[in-house]
């Protein structure tokens, strides 16, 4: 079963950009690949519950287990040494990256407070865009009692287009609220 992702990107984003780009070859029209979530925990270096508990609600957001980064390298200044931990990543793609979006789109982005649509100039020039969240409290899954701490993550889209442009008008087709 196809999911409402999927059934607006054939039924809607295709025939437009299709239409406004001029692609001769259908597989020309670009496509969400994946998406990365990242969240940077270098407070956590001393307290491992603090790391676990940001692990799990991150599984508890994307519905796939974290991977825990490590530094690559030390630096005195901010007492991080090589191989400690700093952060959590996951990567989603096919049905868990569709259900995800949809849910961002439609649930999470809407309860962000004072919420004007998201920027139009993270995009990064490969057709890839770039979403900085402040809190994980805007996940319905997240519940609200038991998080010790609130942080914020990134989110990088990771486009088929060649073009920002394209990039954008995809993401937008798909529901992607930008700012006017």
């Amino acid at each position: 079963m196809a999911t409402r992702l999927k059934e607006k990107y054939i039924a809607e984003a295709v025939p437009a950009l299709q239409q406004k780009f001029g692609y001769k070859n259908v597989m020309e029209i670009p496509g969400l690949s994946k998406i990365i979530i990242n969240i940077g925990l270098g407070d956590c270096k001393e307290n491992a519950k603090m790391l676990d508990n940001a692990v799990a609600e991150l599984a508890q957001i994307s519905g796939q287990k974290p991977m825990v980064t490590k530094a690559k390298k030390s630096i005195a200044n901010f007492k991080v040494r090589e191989g400690m931990n700093v952060g959590a990543k996951v990567t989603l793609r096919g049905k868990r990256m569709e259900e995800f979006f949809d849910r961002l789109v439609s649930v999470a982005l809407p309860r962000v407070r004072d919420f004007r649509g998201v920027s139009n100039k993270a995009f990064d020039g490969r057709g890839n865009y770039a979403l900085g969240i402040k809190e994980q409290l805007i996940f319905p899954e997240i519940d609200y009692d038991k998080v010790e701490k609130i942080r914020g993550m990134e989110m990088i889209f990771v486009t088929t287009a060649k073009t920002d442009e394209e990039a954008k008008e995809l993401l937008s087709l798909l529901g992607m609220p930008f700012a006017q």
